[in-house]
């Protein structure tokens, strides 16, 4: 490990006056990158551009002269440099096969300076760097092997840093604390416009940055538009239908759709024709606004189901999509490389005030990943759960997230369900409508409604957990009602609860937890209702609960203190100790040897 100090650089000054040292700094405050890179010159002094300073420059006797390297425009001030882009573990890398956004270390994005594309990095997904600034006119010649650069400070001095590659700081970043007090000024600092343009009179970007809208050219008509991602707005969920869709930003939106007359807009609304979805092409990069009759520039969208017009049959509309989603392919800054499309289609009654629910969804994968390997779920965490996210759940061979109840806007059971976040506490609860059947049967539905469908078997002990490996699988306890406790013959139990509980901890170091499940068990509550009664609904609920079992270990402790021990004949004289008691056998003897020894001496010094 180097620790940042100037003196283990190899560093010549032309001079050095008293009071002045290397200043080690994590981030030198107020450093700007000067306009001109200048840089001092071997020869006199001279001042060179960086083009110029990184020209081969003649070897030196005995001399290795290192020519300052530039790192990256927002180095030192962002404390982190794209020097070291990939990490042993990607803490942020949540979808595999997929470019996480504003995720730096992830493999699959294909990105050799993830900056360019991405607006930041999250904490963790880059390391951090070290430099060490002086004055620039003490530097006539670098020989450092780090790299070095020139910056400007708060109050205009030209200071030269130096890059030094400090271990101590190569580990996960903490997140900056925002409080009443610094709340306004950070806003200040990294705040912006909170709208921008789509289209700017500049000429566009070479490629799509995380969150631009992505192009689309219409070939029958010439014309350049945007893909689009209907979302629903307002209380009633109402389609929002400009609502572009962003590069990177895998997502899934749902809205709907009211018909004042569905029997004309049937073949007339372009929104539930299969054909607007597809009877378009995507622009591979920005820049291909320039030019976007150029078949290079231009990814076809592919159509993977079948797709067949509406068409009105009596009083019903027939092939009204239903829903939609894509499959994007990306490569990096080399932009999108493949589209295709499935359709979902369905029948609705031409009745007033018919309304149709859409979905709407948009997947980003990575081009190099197989299309004949199963598509993976996205992670929870990488190793560990992350607090908010999904709590993974398997059945067979097949991994999903583990949900609760939800509720209609009537209070009805809805046939979605929310999921159930790690380490989050939740409850939730809905009525069900009981349909005509034995007790047996009734029983059946109310379980499979309260644990949901597929029934989870298994949860995933870390957030990357793969299916295959069923090791990293922990099973589900199940308590359910016991029936030899009712001492009705003529009754029917039927859960109305459930209450899962979690049990889980971090392991790992103290300087990096991770959150682990240890285990889960269901937990049914019941009641217990007459054959005879004519029961038409029953309340459910849904209970989540998660128990911090961590056993965090004691604080390290002080240094031992050393326990000196010498042999009794040490000294010249002799103490002898039995059973820890002091022997007053001839205790006086030596005493007096002492003594008349140090009286001798100092009778000769005299003389």
């Amino acid at each position: 490990m180097r620790t940042p100090q100037l003196a283990l650089l190899q560093v010549f000054f032309l001079m050095f006056p008293d009071g002045v040292r290397p200043q080690p700094s994590s981030s030198p405050s107020g450093a700007v990158p000067t306009s001109l890179e200048l840089q001092r010159g071997t020869d006199g002094g001279t001042l060179q551009s960086p083009s110029e300073a990184t020209a081969t420059r003649p070897a030196v006797p005995g001399i290795s002269t290192v020519v300052p390297t530039l790192v990256t425009p927002s180095a030192p001030g962002n404390r982190t440099v794209d020097l070291f882009p990939v990490l042993p573990i990607c803490v942020c890398d949540l979808t595999p096969g997929a470019c996480d956004i504003n995720c730096c270390c992830d493999r699959d994005c294909y990105l050799l300076h993830p900056r360019t594309v991405f607006s930041f990095c999250l904490p963790g997904s880059v390391r951090s760097s070290s430099w060490v600034c002086v004055d620039n006119s003490l530097i006539f010649r670098s020989n450092s092997p780090f790299p070095s650069r020139v910056f400007m400070d708060s109050n205009g001095i030209r200071q030269f840093c130096v890059h030094v590659n400090n271990s101590n700081l190569n580990y996960f970043q903490k997140l900056q604390k925002v409080n009443a007090t610094n709340f306004q000024a950070l806003a200040a600092e990294f705040g912006g416009e909170s709208f921008t343009s789509t289209f700017q009179t500049q000429s566009p970007p070479s490629f799509y940055r995380a969150g631009d809208p992505i192009l689309t050219y219409f070939p029958k008509w010439s014309v350049i538009s945007l893909l689009r991602q209907p979302a629903g707005v307002g209380a009633g969920g109402l389609c929002a239908e400009r609502n572009p869709a962003g590069f990177l930003e895998s997502k899934s939106t749902t809205c709907t759709r009211f018909f004042k007359n569905l029997a004309s807009s049937c073949t007339l609304d372009s929104a539930l024709n299969a054909a607007s979805y597809y009877n378009f092409t995507v622009l591979k990069v920005p820049r291909g606004m320039t030019d976007p009759q150029n078949m290079e520039f231009q990814v076809p969208v592919i159509l993977t189901s079948q797709a067949h017009a509406p068409l009105l049959a009596g009083n019903t509309c027939q092939n009204v999509v239903s829903q939609v989603t894509y499959e994007i392919e990306t490569n990096g800054t080399f932009g999108i490389q493949k589209v295709s499309v499935s359709l979902g289609q369905t029948n609705l009654t031409a009745e007033p005030g018919a309304s149709l629910q859409q979905h709407f969804i948009l997947h980003f994968r990575a081009f190099q990943q197989s299309t004949a390997a199963s598509v993976t779920s996205p992670r929870s965490g990488n190793p560990g759960y992350i607090v908010g996210k999904p709590l993974l759940a398997l059945t067979g061979d097949i991994s999903y997230s583990m949900t609760l109840l939800q509720s209609q806007g009537n209070g009805s059971c809805s046939v979605n369900r929310h999921e159930v976040q790690f380490g989050v506490n939740a409850i939730s609860g809905c009525k069900l409508r009981l349909k005509k059947a034995d007790c047996s049967h009734l029983q059946q539905e109310i379980y499979q409604t309260l644990r949901g469908t597929p029934r989870p078997e298994h949860v995933a002990i870390f957030g990357n957990a793969d299916p295959v490996q069923k090791g990293g699988w922990t099973r589900i306890l199940n308590r359910h009602c016991s029936i030899s406790a009712m001492n009705c013959t003529s009754c029917c139990l039927i859960p109305v609860s459930l209450e899962i509980q979690v049990l889980w901890a971090y392991v790992g170091l103290l300087s990096n937890p991770q959150a682990h499940v240890s285990g889960v068990r269901f937990l049914y509550h019941c009641q217990s209702i007459q054959d005879s009664q004519q029961v038409t609904e029953v309340s459910l609920t849904t209970l989540v609960n998660f128990v911090d079992i961590t056993q965090k270990p004691e604080p390290p402790r002080g240094q031992p203190k050393m326990d000196w021990k010498l042999p009794f004949d040490f000294f010249p004289f002799e103490m002898a100790f039995s059973r820890g008691v002091f022997s007053q056998k001839c205790s006086v003897c030596p005493i007096l040897i002492l003594c008349l020894l140090l009286l001798g001496v100092l009778n000769l010094e005299t003389t």
